[in-house]
């Protein structure tokens, strides 16, 4: 019986993949998430997003300072001289949402077999407004679009 249900103390379910519940004790802080953001997007290193530089002796870790409003995460690229975040090109760009968020609300859209509205997500991830929630879920789709299957059937049906 011991080994019956040791899925629920992994933080797994019984396919192997994390629940909801692990992601969000995982990534309960913007820092967490920014760093498993990082981890995914350059396993090798910070790259410019803006020259592509990935030396990595010509990028330096800019130290937060919350009265200069120099945000957590910032990198500056010695090439060209800019400033540059994870989330830099991507669909969490410009974004006032925590990162631990919309890394529950991409679990969120994909996790289910039916679409998750706008409502939802502003509703469980606690988002100030509506218009956030709904600019959240356009982008996800968005960045889901080229990897998730569509429902629209190809060729010729009978």
């Amino acid at each position: 019986m011991a080994g019956k249900h040791n899925h629920i103390q992994s933080g797994k379910n019984l396919t192997g993949e994390l629940t909801l519940i692990e992601i969000a004790k995982r990534f309960s802080t913007e820092e967490a998430a920014r760093e498993y953001f990082e981890k995914l997007r350059w396993p090798n290193g910070p790259i410019c997003a803006h020259c592509g530089n990935a030396d990595q002796d010509r990028i330096y870790k800019v130290t937060p300072n919350p009265a200069k409003k120099i945000r957590a995460g910032l990198y500056k690229c010695a090439e060209c001289g800019q400033g540059f975040t994870v989330t830099v090109g991507t669909v969490c760009e410009d974004s006032h949402i925590p990162l631990n968020k919309w890394l529950i609300g991409f679990y969120m859209m994909c996790a289910r077999k039916t679409q998750v509205s706008a409502l939802q997500l502003q509703r469980q991830l606690e988002i100030g407004s509506y218009r956030s929630a709904w600019f959240m879920c356009l982008r996800i789709r968005f960045a889901l679009q080229d990897i998730m299957p569509s429902d629209k059937l190809d060729g010729i049906v009978e």
